[in-house]
């Protein structure tokens, strides 16, 4: 699987820079056969990054850049302290919630130090620091391999860890929202457990500025329908708000702090 995750993203990567790959280039550049390559391009494509054509695929849709957790952090702080604070409004005590790694997700974890009687379970280093000596906050880590670049916790163990809880509500960060492809995220290890977030709350609360709009990573995490709430700022694009709304999706607007 992990082969299968670098040669994706290899050929996406060539696919950016070129605009086109043909299948015979890639069979010989991985030494994979050309059947495992199409696989890899339909798998690119139904992600609606590319089309297939004769032979090969192009390019349709270029995909964000991956920015290291550390970077951002710096990006729209105060925006994503606005919609973290109106995230934690949305906890009452005796819930049990599980916040997914990120720098959004992380300002919720910031506002909800004061919170009391609140069960938290989190695959995020980052958000597990902020949340360590709350007093009225029960920490649960999810285990699993450590991803650096996002300070998150993946893999099996981690997917294994959530098989024998059950969440009220689940805080989910993303790398891109489309109103046809939903949500998705760059990396295909985070996109399985944040899959399997969803599966495990009653209600999926999705936390983003505005300018993840339109954008499509390459692997998807849920289709909109299985999200209840987003939280974002007055930036949103008017078709993105109407077109939530036509899903039945609460939309929270975070102009300024609650």
């Amino acid at each position: 699987m992990r082969n299968t995750r670098q040669r994706r993203q290899q050929i996406l990567q060539l696919l950016v820079e070129h605009g086109n790959a043909q299948v015979s280039d890639l069979v010989e550049r991985f030494g994979v056969s050309a059947v495992t390559i199409r696989a890899d391009l339909t798998h690119i494509e139904s992600q609606g990054l590319a089309t297939r054509t004769h032979g090969g695929a192009t390019l349709v849709r270029k995909p964000p850049l991956e920015q290291d957790i550390h970077e951002k952090d710096t990006l729209n702080l105060p925006l994503k302290d606005c919609i973290g604070a109106h995230a934690a409004r949305l906890v009452r005590s005796g819930d049990n919630i599980i916040i997914d790694s990120g720098s959004t997700t992380m300002t919720l974890a910031r506002h909800l130090r004061a919170h009391r009687d609140v069960t938290v379970m989190t695959n995020g280093l980052n958000i597990a620091w902020e949340l360590a000596n709350a007093p009225g906050v029960e920490l649960l880590l999810t285990g699993g391999l450590l991803r650096k670049q996002s300070l998150s916790l993946q893999g099996s163990q981690a997917e294994a860890s959530l098989n024998t809880y059950s969440f009220d509500t689940l805080f989910l960060g993303v790398d891109g929202l489309d109103l046809q492809f939903g949500l998705t995220t760059h990396h295909e290890a985070e996109a399985s457990l944040n899959h399997r977030m969803v599966e495990r709350a009653r209600r999926v609360v999705v936390l983003t500025d505005a300018s993840k709009f339109g954008h499509v990573s390459l692997h998807r995490i849920a289709r909109l329908e299985q999200v209840h709430t987003i939280i974002t700022d007055a930036s949103i694009d008017p078709e993105y708000l109407e077109g939530l709304q036509k899903l039945g999706i609460e939309v929270i607007i975070a102009e300024s702090p609650p």
